[in-house]
């Protein structure tokens, strides 16, 4: 499983890290040079939340995507020392 979200299945992606100097032409230089390229991978931002599922309660690690998004039920929690009311 690794780092999934449970909801959307999103994974890590890779892409590359620029390291640049100069100054942007915009900004009166002479323009950016690609000093160095390497890779780097862009991970969800997960988050270990328990999730209402029909009648029963689970340990889901979701994104905050879809946290923010409504796509889940987070499970009810009840004050301490109290008797659940039928």
């Amino acid at each position: 499983m690794g780092q999934r979200c449970a909801i959307c299945e999103k994974e890590p992606s890779r892409g590359n890290q620029l390291a640049q100097r100069g100054k942007a032409k915009y900004l009166g230089g002479n323009g950016r040079k690609t000093t160095g390229i390497s890779r780097r991978s862009f991970r969800p931002n997960l988050q270990k939340i328990r999730v209402q599922e029909g009648d029963s309660v689970a340990t889901r690690r979701v994104c905050t995507r879809c946290l923010k998004g409504g796509k889940v039920i987070k499970a009810i929690v009840r004050k301490p020392f109290t008797l659940p009311t039928a």
